[in-house]
């Protein structure tokens, strides 16, 4: 079976989905191994690392910290990883997502009930400035 040749950061960033900054952003980062250059200093990407930055792509889209995702990448790269493993950062970040959703709802319901509340019309009271303001009318 042939190997792929190396391509350039171009189109490893069409492959990927990964815009091209970001591409050498995630390298910076430590995300992808040090890639092999030309005499001229041009990145080459494998189709390991195209594979690699779409799994990053595919984590930052559900949400992930890089932080998260380097220690998803260092196990998916490791074949004796425990799955558990996995299964705690992703539980972590269900829970994070579970509590930041129910913080947004509790706002949209706050919000909501004011909007409700407000006459919207040429009249100075207003509960949304209200409550903005701690419960007290401005002076």
């Amino acid at each position: 079976m042939n190997t792929p040749a190396p391509v350039a950061i171009g189109t490893a960033a069409e492959r990927s989905g990964v815009s091209a900054r970001m591409v050498r952003h995630y390298e910076g980062l430590g995300l992808l191994p040090a890639v092999a250059r030309t005499e001229a200093g041009y990145r080459q990407y494998t189709a390991a690392d195209i594979h690699t930055l779409r799994f990053i792509k595919r984590a930052r889209d559900l949400g992930f910290s890089m932080d998260e995702i380097a220690e998803l990448v260092g196990l998916w790269h490791n074949r004796r990883r425990a799955s558990a493993s996995v299964k705690r950062i992703a539980k972590k970040h269900l829970d994070d997502l579970e509590s930041r959703i129910a913080g947004l709802q509790a706002m949209q319901r706050t919000l909501s009930h004011l909007v409700h509340c407000c006459h919207g019309d040429g009249r100075p009271d207003c509960p949304i400035l209200d409550d903005l303001a701690g419960g007290t009318p401005a002076p």
